[in-house]
């Protein structure tokens, strides 16, 4: 973008603004600066009616400060999202990651919004776990003079739906501050959901800053809204990348099938770093689709809307909407028309915990065939679906050394349960329907918060079982390519050595070329007695207690149900252990770790 180009985009500023944002935007990515052009075009547009504030009214509105909790990035875009159009509206916004937030400034806010995910069983996401648990403290101030709303994005999938936003709706309300706009829940398919809820947000927001203004210097408000300019390839429009590998890294009798999958991205100006993560678009199995179809009795050339407009209805299913994983939206959008006791007993408050077990194993599939409903409409059936969601892969090589590649490491999910056989949706469809030559959808997931350190003398320990290994191949690549002199220690854990040892030459390259510093393995199921990565990390805990004196940077990632819990109870172990100290002074050292960066994880 040019100087030139700034200038005829934001009429206010002057060149020697223009060329600061020039220098600025050098140094952004793409999608970065893409998002940048269209935020001034919007605020240009805001202010270039004759509805540019006075000279100093500004600074008397109140600051909108947008709080995100964020895992995976969504939440931060939508923030990031609500800050922009918040300052074309004429509204001064700031949206901030509440783990770079300073907690005494809670008190001060005046116009609050919060952005949150939530993680797991309903926890919130680890970079918003400080500032969770400050807020359900004894030391969380009195918000009186706090206006808030609160978006909460989830996956109605898991018991515990968007827990992390109920709990900041319901605490802040408790502290006093006065809710401006009702909470929200969105699924995973939020972005015309949030979409909404921002624009009905920032109105009510804007009505109450323009009354806190002084009266002499009252900003005439827009109406207009801003959205980010297209970042290219993104999650509505992903890019068509060409299967280049597709094989399987696991040996001959093992009881995986993890896959080494290379795409390119030649064409497309996508780029990452290492810690961000490659969004695949699916299509569910045909004969899924089938099976389904033949269940309801629906003919499958029947046209149906879907929001990509009106399909055939076999099409629909193979690649609109999810039609696997069973939902409590969809379990009470078909008992209305089911009408049974049992369906009805089990949506209940009280039996949640019996609806959790039903759902466990069981697919929409099973539902109908249970509870069949005589002449339900193929609209009304597909109307209670949700939108088919893209699947989230660490990127396993370095942007760097394989410009314009990437790496993925995929488990195909592939199990038994209610006498039918099971394929996870996107696994399988990579492992059983994808080809070399053929092409996949995709785009880049960016991951701040899975990042390698900044100085690159700085050591790195790495804990990747299973296919939790996929990053550290590109930490590692990255870190070769680089030349860097940080030490890096990498512990894996699988099944079998002999079968599961997954990139097991690319590891043993690097130890011999100094490029891995260490490595340790955890084979759970070659001996007696079973040895995880947790293991390995107290049995090396005087080594990996002095790394982190040193001050090296501690990454985990995998299974978030059983591993990294198992893990983060080792590390304060060990902790504790050799550092001579009580759980509580090991609490506060691991808590110490998060805030300064250096306790990463990337865990689902």
């Amino acid at each position: 973008m040019k100087s030139k180009e700034i200038t005829e985009h934001t009429s206010p500023l002057n060149q020697e603004q223009a060329d600061q944002l020039n220098r600025l935007v050098e140094g952004l990515v793409p999608e970065q600066a893409n998002w940048i052009s269209g935020y001034l075009a919007g605020l240009s547009a805001a202010s270039s009616d004759g509805q540019q504030p006075p000279p100093g009214a500004v600074d008397q509105v109140p600051v909108l400060t947008v709080l995100y909790g964020s895992e995976t990035g969504n939440a931060e875009r939508v923030a990031t999202q609500a800050a922009a159009q918040a300052e074309a509206r004429g509204l001064r916004a700031r949206a901030l990651d509440m783990a770079d937030y300073k907690l005494r400034e809670l008190k001060k806010e005046k116009f609050l919004m919060i952005v949150t995910a939530t993680h797991g069983e309903g926890d919130p996401p680890d970079p918003a776990e400080e500032f969770h648990e400050f807020v359900h403290s004894r030391k969380a101030p009195k918000l009186e003079g706090t206006r808030f709303a609160v978006l909460s994005l989830g996956d109605s999938s898991y018991e515990y739906f968007c827990q992390t936003g109920k709990d900041f709706d319901a605490r802040l309300a408790e502290l006093g501050a006065e809710r401006l706009h009702e909470r929200v829940d969105c699924d995973v398919d939020y972005d015309e959901q949030a979409e909404q809820w921002i624009e009905a947000a920032l109105g009510v927001f804007a009505e109450r800053a323009q009354a806190s203004a002084a009266p002499s210097n009252v900003v005439a408000f827009s109406g207009q809204s801003v959205q980010p300019g297209a970042a290219g390839y993104d999650r509505k429009n992903p890019f068509p990348a060409e299967v280049l590998e597709n094989l399987v890294l696991t040996g001959r009798g093992s009881n995986k099938e993890t896959r080494h999958i290379e795409l390119s991205l030649e064409g497309s100006g996508l780029v990452f770093e290492p810690g961000d993560a490659l969004s695949v678009v699916p299509r569910n199995r045909p004969e899924v689709v089938a099976d389904l179809i033949a269940a309801m009795g629906f003919k499958e050339d029947e046209i149906v809307r879907t929001p990509t407009g009106e399909l055939p209805l076999g099409e629909a299913l193979h690649r609109v909407y999810e039609i696997t994983t069973l939902t409590p939206p969809f379990l009470e959008a078909y008992a209305e028309y089911a009408q049974t006791r049992k369906l009805q007993e089990l949506l209940q408050a009280s039996n949640r915990k019996q609806l959790t077990e039903y759902r466990w194993g069981r697919h929409i599939i099973d539902v109908v065939q249970e509870f069949p409903v005589r002449g339900l409409g193929a609209q009304v059936f597909v109307d209670m679906l949700r939108k088919l969601q893209p699947r989230e892969y660490s990127i396993a090589s370095s942007y760097n050394a394989n410009p314009e590649n990437a790496h993925i490491t995929v488990a195909a999910v592939r199990y038994h349960s209610n006498g039918r056989d099971r394929h996870g949706v996107a696994s399988t469809h990579l492992a059983d329907q994808v080809r070399p030559g053929d092409t996949v959808p995709v785009y880049i997931t960016r991951n701040k918060n899975f990042k390698l350190p900044e100085d690159p003398a700085t050591s790195v320990i790495m804990i990747g079982p299973g296919t939790g290994v996929a990053p550290f191949r590109a930490f590692v690549e990255e870190r070769e390519y680089q030349g860097t002199a940080g030490r890096n220690w990498l512990i894996f854990g699988e099944q079998h050595f002999r079968t599961d040892f997954l990139y097991q030459t690319e590891w043993q390259r690097w130890l011999r070329d100094g490029s891995l510093t260490r490595m340790d393995v955890a084979f759970s199921r070659d001996f007696e007695m079973k040895v995880y990565v947790q293991d390995r990390m107290r049995e090396n805990s005087r080594e990996l207690y002095a790394w982190l004196e040193e001050g090296a940077y501690i990454y985990v990632c995998g299974d978030a149900e059983r591993m990294a819990p198992d893990v983060d109870t080792a590390l304060h172990d060990v902790v504790a252990k050799e550092g001579g100290l009580s759980a509580d002074h090991a609490a506060e050292y691991v808590k110490t770790l998060q805030r300064e960066k250096r306790y990463q994880r990337d865990v689902y």
